[in-house]
């Protein structure tokens, strides 16, 4: 149990180091990224009004698995789409607990070729 404990206090301090830096406004909005073994979510989150301005994940595109890196582009180009339909061009990327690494990353620059900035 130890060994959780220590594994959990390490992805929460992960998750508070992005955070304090990344704060989405309406002009900005904050991109947050959450993953699971089988999903991935992303979300575009305006911290001053407390609102969630577009949100796209695996299960809402029904992908027949959304644990891989091609469900993560899929996702991510989803998510360029409705924020250009919306026009945000800019954004601050919140990866979480989640390392820059695989599906993030894969997400991270899918969003990127759809248009968005960060």
């Amino acid at each position: 149990m130890d060994r959780l404990k220590r594994m959990t206090h390490r992805k929460r301090t992960r998750a508070f180091r992005v955070r304090k830096k990344v704060r989405g406004t309406a002009e900005r909005p904050r991109l947050s990224v959450h993953r699971t073994g089988k999903h991935i979510y992303a979300q575009m989150i305006d911290d001053d009004q407390g609102l969630t301005l577009c949100a796209v994940s695996s299960i809402s595109l029904k992908l027949p698995y959304g644990g891989n890196v091609a469900a993560a582009k899929q996702v991510g180009a989803e998510l360029g789409r409705l924020a250009g339909e919306r026009k945000l061009a800019l954004a601050g990327f919140d990866r979480g607990m989640c390392r820059y690494h695989g599906r993030v990353k894969a997400l991270a620059d899918a969003v990127r070729a759809a248009g968005v900035k960060f």
